[in-house]
């Protein structure tokens, strides 16, 4: 906190002298660490259909996607931060399903979308991977966000979003499961 209160003073002193100063970075995250990622956007989705070609937003679980559900994906990043964002409608109402970014685009199987995208590839946690979990209104809607304090990387971008049957495990040794997956978007490059 005193910190903080420092650097508050700092900026509010040099805000009338025409200097600009440099908010800290998150721990590990300096400003020249690796290649700059301004701008990066990703999005995707659709009405959710079978695995087809070209298809952008797959069922694998009509059961728990049921037909005419639809989600929408975006996922923006800059130099530090990285957000994320669901928007579902039509799912099972007052259901609690996992999500997470994965590294590989959807496909016919399930697993086609690879393992879950993590920052550090070190282990399964909140703060390395991107979890979206959402619980649906009584219509079956639901939005989530999540913001990481780090920044995606050129050329190892996540390419797909995957809804899980169950919330996501957040301890002990199944940290980061929630079960089969029932459907998954596919995400691009805006």
């Amino acid at each position: 906190m005193r910190i903080l209160g420092v650097l508050a003073a700092v900026v509010l002193l040099c805000a009338g002298c025409g200097e600009q100063v440099a908010a800290p970075h998150p721990a590990g995250h300096s400003p020249s660490a690796g290649p700059s990622v301004e701008g990066i956007r990703l999005a995707g989705g659709g009405t959710f259909t079978r695995p087809a070609p070209r298809a952008s937003a797959i069922v694998y679980d009509t059961a728990l996607v049921p037909s005419g559900a639809s989600a929408q994906v975006t996922v923006e990043s800059g130099a530090v931060l990285a957000t994320a964002t669901v928007i579902v409608k039509g799912m099972l109402h007052s259901r609690t399903y996992g999500a997470h970014l994965h590294v590989n685009p959807c496909g016919f199987k399930p697993e086609d979308s690879g393992p879950h995208y993590q920052h550090s590839h070190t282990r399964a946690s909140a703060e390395n991977e991107v979890w979206l979990d959402f619980t649906t209104d009584v219509r079956g809607d639901a939005i989530a966000t999540t913001t990481q304090d780090w920044a995606l990387v050129p050329g190892r971008l996540p390419r797909s979003l995957v809804i899980h049957a169950k919330p996501t495990r957040t301890s002990g040794a199944e940290a980061g499961t929630a079960g089969p997956r029932v459907a998954c978007v596919t995400l691009t490059e805006r």
